[in-house]
């Protein structure tokens, strides 16, 4: 099914089910695929995290009953899947810009989220640059944090922060962002920054080691500062390279970033020229 496809499904259910409490494996389950792929796809194609989306659809939903409706802002805050009328009005105050009793009482404005349409635009044609290379198993070392799909973005960065200020930059440098969900069905993924592990050193306080199976990887190479080559990339992947792939597809909850050293660049990770790589594990289609 491609990617098109996948999300009109999605969008369709969503759609049919904004009032019932679905989360990404309800969506993903329904369009076939698995939520780690799932989640990325939507994320780079649509602009928006999948529950981010059902969010912003559920408070413009909120809005539109508020003005021409009679339900009651605690009966509304339940409907769209919120524990208080408190967090409702919080959600709604930042979401509008007014308040529910603003909106009702006062006549205020209300902001409208449609629904995603899909249009069909005439693209490709360029050269997208990747191989397909076989990896035996190497095992990484490095820091190890837990992160929920929906704020993965925002929440990534800061522990790359966190790791530098904390000193442990001394033991891993950084060479590697690894995402492992081997399941490929959890609404958690573990991320690691990361080194290959050398078996004869000691591992530091607190810090782990994992073992990448060996996988057949779709390597993509992103040149340019960081975060917009990387993202660009991305984006291809799941809008172009994706869609017009006939031979592979995804293997395993797996997805790797190689970061070249900053220092070897005038402008270091901002530097027009720093190099990154983005590893994707693929089968042969059966």
């Amino acid at each position: 099914m491609e990617w098109t496809t996948i999300i009109k499904e999605a969008v369709d259910y969503i759609e049919t089910h904004i009032t019932d409490n679905i989360t990404i494996n309800d969506v993903a389950g329904h369009v076939g695929i698995s939520p780690f792929y799932f989640h990325k796809g939507f994320g780079m194609l649509c602009g928006y995290s999948l529950m981010e989306y059902i969010r912003n659809r559920r408070l413009s939903l909120a809005g539109n009953e508020l003005i021409f409706g009679s339900s009651t802002v605690t009966e509304l805050a339940l409907k769209y899947g919120y524990d208080s009328p408190d967090s409702f009005t919080k959600a709604f105050t930042r979401f509008h810009g007014f308040t529910p009793s603003s909106v009702r009482k006062e006549k205020a404005m209300v902001k409208i989220f449609a629904p995603l349409k899909l249009t069909i635009s005439l693209k490709g044609g360029y050269l997208m640059d990747y191989r397909i290379t076989k990896k035996e198993s190497f095992t990484i070392i490095g820091a190890s944090k837990e992160f929920n799909y929906e704020n993965a973005k925002q929440d990534i960065p800061v522990f790359w922060q966190e790791h530098f200020a904390s000193g442990n930059g001394e033991h891993v440098c950084g060479i590697f962002g690894v995402n492992i969900d081997p399941k490929m069905g959890n609404e958690t993924f573990e991320y690691l920054i990361a080194d290959i592990y050398n078996p004869s050193a000691d591992i530091p306080r607190g810090l782990v080691t994992r073992t990448i199976p060996a996988f057949t990887w779709a390597v993509f190479p992103c040149k340019g500062a960081l975060p917009d080559s990387m993202q660009d990339v991305n984006v291809k992947i799941f809008s172009e390279w994706l869609p017009a792939l006939n031979d592979y597809e995804f293997a395993a909850g797996y997805c790797i970033e190689m970061y070249d050293a900053p220092d070897k660049y005038p402008n270091g990770a901002q530097d027009e020229n720093y190099y990154t790589e983005i590893w994707i594990p693929v089968k042969k289609k059966s």
